[in-house]
């Protein structure tokens, strides 16, 4: 789905900066243009921004994000 359709930023894409670090609506802006148009996309996208963080990652998927240290099991 388009979120700024002047320029021509999907959810896709604002998903993407999120795993990439984005934590703001500045920083969303700064990496994919995104309501630095009209302006009309800023709330969608903000909302797009915050379900992307809200989705938890799986415990054994965790150790495949980029710059995640590897840490070796500790016995029980």
């Amino acid at each position: 789905m388009y979120v700024c359709i002047c320029h021509g930023v999907t959810e896709k894409d604002i998903k993407k900066a999120a795993k990439a670090g984005a934590q703001s609506l500045q920083d969303i802006k700064q990496a994919t243009g995104c309501a630095t148009g009209c302006g009309t996309c800023a709330d969608v996208a903000l909302e797009v921004l915050q379900n992307a963080h809200s989705q938890t990652t799986p415990e054994f998927l965790k150790i495949l994000q980029p710059g995640t240290q590897w840490k070796e099991p500790t016995a029980a």
